[in-house]
């Protein structure tokens, strides 16, 4: 049986997988999370990193390492570091090394916004290539206060019991370090071991579009469909179980 290292996204916690861990322990299987820190302005992509490496066991060589959303960015530098036997992306961003984020998808936004985040422009040859790909972002999630309670609930939380959204809302984080967004990723390359993406076709943050695509050119995988909204872990977690338990037993 395998470890599952759950590391979450943005805004969320160690409680967030609560729902999900009941239905793979059944199986046989352990789980592992810890509370990334990210009330911390200055926190950076390798001390998110360093968060995961500290709570995982020396000894054990079956770690399956899931991250969602914001976590897409620190799952990569945790398996440069220790030995895991599988990447796992739920509704996940994907890091292109020397690059940050919002590198990637600055040619969607206006002058205006760009100067907002006081963004220094790259090398235009640098950037290119991401100009064709599908938006990484849906356009009605970009802009939004996601501090904001009605906010959570339309893009987040949209199709979860409305226990589960109140409870998830209860629990939220104040999500202060943005170096998911703004860092530039210090991989010199994705690393080599077995990976696997999650994309939820109803996502109304990470386009489904994108998430397809990034799977296929980045991770050479087609991606895994689930007909869930950005948490599946909490709308729908005996359905993200059973993926999980199928994709880590092959």
């Amino acid at each position: 049986m395998s470890l599952f290292c759950l590391v979450h996204g943005a805004f969320q916690g160690t409680w967030c997988w609560n729902l999900l861990t009941p239905y793979l322990e059944s199986q046989g299987h352990t789980t592992l999370a810890m509370d990334l820190p990210i009330e911390n302005a200055s926190t950076t992509l390798s001390q998110f990193a360093d968060a995961v490496i500290k709570v995982l066991p020396k000894t054990d060589d079956d770690i399956v390492l899931v991250g969602h959303s914001m976590a897409g960015t620190i799952i990569p530098l945790v398996a440069e570091a220790v030995k895991v036997r599988q990447l796992v992306f739920v509704a996940a961003l994907l890091p292109y090394p020397g690059i940050s984020t919002l590198d990637q998808f600055a040619h969607q936004l206006n002058s205006d916004t760009l100067q907002s985040f006081n963004y220094q422009l790259k090398d235009p040859s640098q950037l290119e290539q991401f100009h064709s790909e599908p938006s990484m972002y849906e356009p009605d999630s970009l802009g939004k206060d996601y501090s904001d309670e009605a906010v959570l609930r339309h893009f987040f939380y949209h199709d979860c019991q409305p226990d589960v959204v109140d409870w998830a809302i209860s629990k939220g984080r104040s999500q202060q370090s943005l170096a998911y967004i703004f860092e530039t990723h210090p991989l010199k390359a994705l690393p080599t071991v077995e990976r696997k993406y999650i994309v939820c076709i109803n996502d109304r943050i990470i386009s489904p579009a994108w998430s397809r695509y990034a799977a296929r050119q980045r991770l050479g995988v087609d991606a895994i469909e689930l007909p869930s909204g950005h948490c599946p872990h909490l709308s729908c977690p005996e359905m993200l179980a059973s993926v999980l338990q199928q994709i880590s037993s092959k």
